[in-house]
């Protein structure tokens, strides 16, 4: 008797969710790991919603959404098509999610905050991340704006945080194609570009800059703090950084390799590393008149991944700027 009671109320609220989304489909689809729902109903792919899950009347779906047990999405969400929440994730506040977004179990996105979360489509967000909440700057002002907006193709892992900007007229930004490792934490007002990894407990401050992808040679960064690096300086393009209190320690050959740099292009940079920071023979020249006298070789000037080395360096040394990581200058003595 319980059991038919029990039965008939879950097929009422099953009933009810679908009215609302315009599907007639009355069997629960069994959504495996990784899978999208690729059944159609009278020309529309259904969604499913668990009868556990909260879901706000106001929210926005797309086509083909599978929200688990006991999860929640507010009134200001979208989410796009053929989104997938795992059991006890949440999306709140004004979030926007794009098209085939994954978010695991126990994920949180958006915030009661104003301003906005966008993420982009086909992005994972992985088991206890937390994405697009209230900074941990304490000159945040409660109630004003603040911003968080994520690219395409991103892979944040579990237990990672991504917190919105600080102020009205910045914003938090992660491009596309990244991979963020477990526990890292980038904060307020971070920019971070295009195809980086972030290797597990990196930890970005607020401001922090992680190049984009340059559209004459990819630009990469990947991060790895060990022994608890700490980079409180700039690092110029494709080069590598270690130490406690991080210093240059060469090209990112492997970084090079994998990217399709040319014998060429990898001969260039490694000439102009050398010239500038082991200069030898006694040349006690300053960086600036070594970078001039990179510049001026007519072998080394006409390759672009070298001159884009040059103005990541001179840009860092702006007045503007806190310069590059310190560096060993080695004079053969």
């Amino acid at each position: 008797m319980i059991a038919t009671v029990l039965r008939n109320r879950t097929f009422r609220l099953l009933s009810v969710q679908r009215r609302y989304l315009g599907c007639s489909c009355t069997s629960i689809p069994d959504v495996q790991e990784g899978e999208r729902l690729s059944y159609t109903q009278t020309g529309r792919k259904c969604s499913f919603i668990h009868p556990s899950a909260v879901v706000h009347p106001d929210a926005i779906l797309g086509q083909g959404v599978s929200i688990g047990p006991f999860c929640t999405v507010g009134s200001s969400a979208k989410l796009g098509n053929a989104c997938q929440l795992y059991p006890g994730s949440h999306v709140s506040g004004n979030t926007e999610l794009g098209d085939n977004c994954i978010l695991m179990m126990g994920a949180v996105v958006g915030d009661d905050l104003p301003g906005h979360t966008v993420v982009g489509c086909n992005n994972v967000i992985g088991h206890h991340a937390v994405v697009g909440i209230k900074c941990q700057d304490m000159k945040y002002k409660l109630g004003a704006d603040c911003f968080l907006e994520i690219g395409n193709n991103n892979e944040i892992r579990e237990f990672a945080s991504i917190h919105r900007s600080s102020q009205p007229d910045d914003r938090t930004v992660i491009g596309d194609n990244n991979l963020i490792m477990g526990c890292c934490h980038i904060a307020h007002d971070c920019k971070v570009g295009h195809n980086n990894i972030l290797a597990n407990n990196t930890l970005l401050a607020g401001h922090v800059t992680v190049e984009e992808e340059d559209p004459l040679c990819i630009n990469f960064v990947i991060l790895v703090p060990f022994l608890s690096l700490e980079v409180t300086q700039d690092v110029p393009k494709y080069i590598m950084v270690s130490g406690e209190r991080a210093e240059l320690r060469g090209l990112n050959l492997e970084g090079l390799r994998r990217h399709g740099f040319s014998p060429v292009e990898m001969k260039g940079l490694k000439t102009a590393y050398r010239k500038i920071f082991f200069p030898g023979n006694g040349n006690l020249q300053s960086i600036e008149d070594r970078l001039s006298e990179v510049e001026n070789n007519d072998q080394l000037g006409r390759v672009p991944a070298v001159s884009l080395m040059l103005r990541s360096i001179r840009d860092s040394l702006a007045e503007d700027r806190r310069g590059i990581c310190k560096f060993r200058l080695w004079t053969g003595s």
